[in-house]
């Protein structure tokens, strides 16, 4: 990758210019056999999508502190790239009482609606389906984004010493996160064409650095499992072979 890049946005651009069709994550449920491959470009209009959301519609500025109640899941990746975009501060598991917007899966819902700003929620069902019907109170992801630009500009500039991620009690600016990825990506052997395979949650910066962050600064890709535990050995080392999986984190 470019070793000019300094925020999560700029890592996701220079993975956009290298080759736009490479996957990048690669998802599994291993509740409901859900699985959805996206390549760097379809990702990234799913994050261009999404930043367009946020800036626009929710109105969220630079500096801003949105509180994502998501589970590991490809959706979570891109809301985390989203709010890198616009310069707004992703509080994983944060509270919601003190945050600008929450971005919340539908088993978090109640915890949610502490939150005084906008409120998102994720259906989490297969393909991006929307709820049946959207909890009341709450913007339906699914039903809003598709129709935002493909295409995603800030109306202020992202600086790379500006906060940008909080998990697990620190907070890191776009240059930290940057750097740390980068150094877990050489302590992951990770390299260029990488595919790593994890199960971990994306409730600590190891779960979120092995999950999209590592990967994505190493020039690799993610195979990204929510319920690993359901998968048994066989299932698991099937997967390693069919993903052409080359590091593990489980």
């Amino acid at each position: 990758m470019n070793s000019s890049d300094r925020t999560p946005a700029d890592l996701l651009r220079s993975a956009l210019s290298a080759d736009p069709a490479r996957p990048l994550v690669t998802f599994y449920d291993d509740a409901t056999g859900e699985r959805v491959e996206l390549s760097v470009a379809t990702f990234a209009n799913w994050v261009a999508k999404t930043a367009n959301l946020l800036q626009g519609d929710l109105a969220a500025e630079p500096g801003d502190r949105l509180a994502l109640l998501l589970p590991a899941h490809w959706q979570s990746a891109v809301w985390l790239l989203a709010c890198s975009s616009v310069g707004v501060v992703a509080d994983v598991q944060g509270d919601p009482a003190a945050a600008d917007l929450v971005v919340t899966g539908p088993d978090t819902l109640e915890r949610a609606r502490a939150c005084r700003g906008e409120r998102v929620a994720l259906a989490l069902r297969p393909l991006g389906g929307r709820f049946p019907q959207a909890p009341e109170g709450f913007a339906d992801y699914a039903v809003e984004v598709p129709s935002q630009g493909d295409r995603f500009a800030p109306f202020a500039p992202v600086g790379a010493d500006a906060p940008a991620l909080a998990v697990g009690g620190a907070e890191l600016t776009g240059a930290q996160l940057v750097a740390r990825a980068r150094e877990d990506a050489g302590t992951l052997g990770l390299v260029p064409g990488s595919r790593l395979l994890t199960g971990r949650t994306y409730d600590t910066w190891e779960g979120l650095s092995t999950g999209l962050f590592a990967p994505l600064a190493a020039g690799g890709s993610v195979v990204l499992c929510r319920h690993i535990g359901q998968l048994d050995a066989d299932g698991l080392a099937k997967r390693v072979e069919s993903e052409r999986v080359t590091n593990t984190a489980v």
